[in-house]
């Protein structure tokens, strides 16, 4: 008679205690940095202190938050089991939710800071500095709102899909839906789709080309790419949120480049940092100093968000993030790349997402079998916390295109093939994905070490993109890049 497993078994919820000091000790951190608007008005940025405030509210309100939330969770039936764990204790999912809710709400209580002229000097009124302007600010306001109704719909429909466990084919137009709130105050506000062509084509194209309708199916595609490839790109404890972290982070550091510093500092010929007329890299021009100060108000509370989440998912994760948390994070990059209009700089924050999902496209397209589950297997020794690649069967010879994709990868050590003893077959490769990639090349690690390596490439590929944009811009493009 066959001996069936025990099914799970519902235990105490492990919850990783709140580290009650650095709370106390952050709170008023953030009430000062908060009230800094209400006390120096004369200050080059008031607003962004208030953005830093909102930030460290937004770590303190969430790493509360999660494990007082999470019993409810259970209760509700949102719940999974580890998979690269030995033990039957469910634990809470679709915190994410959570995450979302408190990122969204600081959005909008944020609100009167920027856009309102109550706390303004009149100092800064002539001077024009920061987003509030002598007449209202309707556009920013618009946009703003827009891109909040963005990740309303995003954190919605990215519950939705935790809760009914939508299929990948109907996956992929999720963020486009909830993308269309933005691409129509875009569209209504005459937003520009032009796009400079690079110096090599400039000969075919001419310097600018006028995309049209072609501009919004970009915005949308990009969207789903920065929604997905952080869904796709996960599995492990922490993932999800550590990647999105480190682009947050990488994004928020750009953006600083472009504001008015009270320095100014040269690096090399043409790179400026700092100065409060030049604007920083924005030599000169308000507009793009306005939209890089729009981009760092929506990063740094999703910057705060995350280590929040972070410090209760890391390994061992106390609760799973669900696709929510990777949608909102997704949408909040593309909300804005559009609205910042850089999106070409935001991709190059994306490397090892666009590798992974090239990598991941045989399997995605039919090429190579795809189990629903990707992620790297735990070692059979019940003492071994080791993680080995995870295989795809293939339940029947794999086509010629099929081999000569599965041989050029395994060439670049992207996979190891298993064959037949006797005719060479190819019977099952490892999992196209990126953790499956570094246990390929650096041999079995524990979990939280592969974490840990995808976290340094994520780091490495933000400095190559940073070397790319700063560096080796000139190649492409010429002027200042505005």
């Amino acid at each position: 008679m066959t001996r069936l497993s025990p099914p799970p078994i519902i235990r105490p919820f492990p919850q990783r205690k709140v580290p009650k000091a650095l709370v106390f000790a952050l709170l008023p951190v953030s009430v000062g940095l908060i009230a800094v608007p209400f006390l120096y008005q004369s200050a080059t940025l008031p607003f962004l202190s208030a953005s830093v405030g909102f930030s460290i509210l937004a770590l303190i309100i969430t790493i509360t938050l999660v494990p007082t939330l999470g019993p409810a969770f259970l209760d509700a039936n949102l719940k999974g089991r580890d998979l690269l764990k030995r033990s039957n204790i469910y634990i809470p999912e679709s915190i994410g939710l959570i995450a979302a809710a408190v990122y969204i709400l600081l959005l909008l209580l944020f609100i009167p800071f920027p856009f309102s002229d109550f706390l303004q000097s009149e100092e800064n009124k002539r001077t024009l500095e920061g987003l509030t302007k002598v007449d209202f600010p309707h556009q920013q306001l618009s946009t703003y709102l827009a891109a909040i109704l963005c990740l309303l719909t995003a954190s919605l429909l990215g519950f939705l899909d935790d809760v009914f466990d939508i299929r990948w084919r109907h996956k992929l137009p999720i963020p486009i839906i909830a993308s269309i709130p933005l691409l129509l105050v875009y569209f209504a506000e005459g937003g520009n789709t032009h796009v400079v062509v690079p110096k090599p084509l400039r000969f075919l194209l001419g310097n600018n080309v006028h995309l049209g309708p072609l501009y919004y199916v970009y915005m949308s595609m990009l969207s789903t790419f920065c929604t997905n490839s952080i869904n796709i790109l996960a599995g492990l404890n922490g993932l999800e949120a550590v990647q999105a972290l480190i682009i947050a982070m990488s994004v928020a550091f750009n953006d600083l480049l472009y504001l008015p510093w009270g320095f100014n500092l040269t690096i090399g010929e043409k790179t400026h940092v700092g100065g409060v007329y030049d604007a920083g890299m924005a030599y000169g021009s308000r507009e793009l100093m306005e939209r890089h100060l729009l981009s760092l108000y929506f990063m740094l509370p999703l910057i705060g968000v995350c280590i929040g989440f972070l410090y209760h998912n890391w390994y061992p994760a106390r609760v799973f993030p669900g696709d929510t948390l990777c949608y909102v994070t997704g949408m909040a990059f593309a909300v804005v790349g559009i609205l910042g209009h850089y999106s070409k700089t935001l991709l190059l924050f994306f490397i090892p997402q666009v590798f992974n999902f090239l990598l991941s496209c045989p399997q995605l397209f039919g090429l190579v079998p795809c189990p629903r589950h990707r992620v790297p297997l735990l070692d059979s020794k019940p003492s071994s916390l080791l993680l080995y690649p995870s295989h795809a069967d293939f339940p029947h010879p794999p086509k010629t295109l099929s081999i000569v994709v599965l041989q050029v990868f395994a060439w670049l050590r992207l996979t190891k093939l298993t064959r037949h003893p006797k005719n060479g077959q190819i019977l099952s490769c490892t999992n196209l994905t990126l953790p499956n990639v570094v246990l390929v090349n650096f041999g079995p690690m524990k979990e939280k070490n592969v974490t840990l390596a995808i976290a340094l490439i994520q780091v490495f590929a933000s400095c190559i993109a940073f070397f790319i944009r700063y560096g080796l811009v000139g190649l492409f493009y010429d002027g200042d890049r505005r």
